[in-house]
């Protein structure tokens, strides 16, 4: 039997848990989603949501880690005592695994995208040229050296891998962030950006469709439902008091994707002061890959010759993002594999990055039918349905009593405590129909 790892410090764990919930899609998806959907008012609704619905997931989550000590196949195998539970650890491990397959695609285009600000300061044209086309080879090539990172930290556990890199990365993030936004501030147009982003439209705030797309980011920017949480709580010392400990991951997560807004709103309307394109054909504003490459290429293009260094921050900000976040995704099957399966740590995690860059080349080479295929399968219908799961075992297979013991541990009389009034029937009862409510909206939508 391995020993398992456990997080050294209350930081190390905040760090690498909202880490792992600050990805990509806080960066790109948050903000436009903001500018889209009534400014301040959606961030407004956003916060309520995010501990309205994602906290108490959370919570379960961290609660079932932390009892089971165990990886999330064996922890949902143990609170169920049935098959069911398992194959649920299961479809989380597959789910988590193809996710992985498709971000490090994604976080490949990140690296490129960096080493060619580095490739056009030396004037390198024509490996620029090819870091930033989109071929097969290039895709390959930058998604398994993304994959290679990810697996070399984490071959070295918990404390002296995930923890080490986390507290190293995460305050880097932040202050990139922090620069980058003082920067964007002070260019010409960035004020309109400031006014569509910190601005509320409040007649939109009971809008349906605010409200699920609200709803679908709080939940999806914790990184829910496929047990990467379960597994990081797993890891937590039993003296820690793990309301407050998830409340903090959220806040954490929370205050990036607002940061986040705060850099890239005003710099599209910069970008749209410097003569850039930022709304597409129907009038929204451009979001996703071709934001982050094409939208604000063209603006680091026309800011001369600082141009190139506010890239160069820029895309360091997205791979330390993406990193952040796929090194607690891959965690997750090397964790069952590791605690099943008996293998060494270092052998499950080659072998398992070799599976995934497997399944990302496989979509790589058949990207029109496979990309957005997997991306829908994975974060549309696996995860909520999986964060749904959760949900039941948490409020109606798991005993009350045990779940009130594990509290206890790290926290004397919880059972008096506001959280404890309140979250096992909010996750029982409220939870469950939230997330089918807002599953079924997505799907019909």
């Amino acid at each position: 039997m391995n020993a398992r790892g456990e997080f050294s410090s209350r930081l190390g764990f905040i760090l690498a848990a909202a880490g792992s919930a600050v990805g990509l899609g806080n960066i790109w998806g948050f903000p436009t989603q903001v500018a889209s959907n009534g400014g301040a008012a959606f961030v407004l609704v956003y916060i309520v949501l995010a501990f309205l619905l994602a906290y108490p997931v959370l919570m379960a989550e961290l609660i079932i880690g932390r009892a089971t000590r165990a990886n999330m196949v064996d922890a949902l195998g143990q609170i169920s005592g049935s098959k069911v539970g398992r194959a649920t650890g299961v479809w989380g491990f597959v789910t988590v695994s193809l996710i992985l397959a498709f971000y490090s695609i994604v976080a490949g285009w990140m690296i490129a995208f960096f080493l060619q600000t580095i490739t056009q300061f030396f004037g390198a044209e024509s490996l620029s040229t090819w870091l930033t086309s989109h071929s097969i080879i290039r895709n390959v090539v930058f998604c398994g050296a993304f994959l290679a990172i990810t697996a070399g930290i984490v071959t070295g556990g918990v404390s002296q891998g995930i923890e080490r890199w986390s507290v190293r990365l995460m305050p880097t993030l932040m202050i990139i962030i922090v620069l980058l936004i003082i920067y964007v501030s002070t260019q010409a147009g960035a004020i309109e950006g400031w006014k569509a982003y910190l601005v509320p439209d409040f007649s939109r705030i009971m809008d349906p469709a605010l409200l699920i797309n609200a709803m679908g980011q709080a939940f999806f920017s914790m990184s829910l439902g496929v047990g990467t949480m379960l597994v990081y709580g797993s890891y937590v010392s039993k003296n820690e008091r793990l309301p407050s400990l998830g409340a903090s991951v959220a806040l954490v997560d929370i205050g990036v994707a607002v940061l986040a807004g705060m850099l890239i709103i005003p710099a599209m309307y910069v970008a749209l002061h410097n003569g850039v394109q930022i709304f597409s054909e129907s009038g929204a504003l451009i979001e996703g890959d071709s934001l982050i490459f094409t939208v604000l290429p063209a603006l680091f293009n026309t800011m001369g010759s600082v141009g190139i260094f506010v890239a160069f921050a820029f895309f360091a900000l997205m791979v330390i993002a993406a990193l952040t976040s796929s090194i607690s995704m891959l965690e997750v099957p090397v964790a069952y594999v590791v605690e099943s399966k008996g293998v060494g740590r270092t052998k499950a995690v080659w072998m398992l990055t070799v599976c995934v860059f497997i399944a990302s080349s496989f979509i790589i080479f058949n990207f029109e039918s496979l990309f957005g295929l997997v991306i829908s399968l994975t974060t549309k219908y696996s995860q909520p349905l999986l964060g749904l799961a959760l949900c039941v075992f948490a409020g109606w297979v798991w005993r009350r009593d045990s779940i009130l013991a594990e509290l206890k541990l790290g926290y004397e009389g919880a059972e008096h405590s506001l959280f404890w009034k309140i979250w096992p029937w909010y996750v029982k009862f409220v939870c469950p129909v939230v997330i089918f409510i807002m599953f079924y909206r997505s799907v019909t939508a």
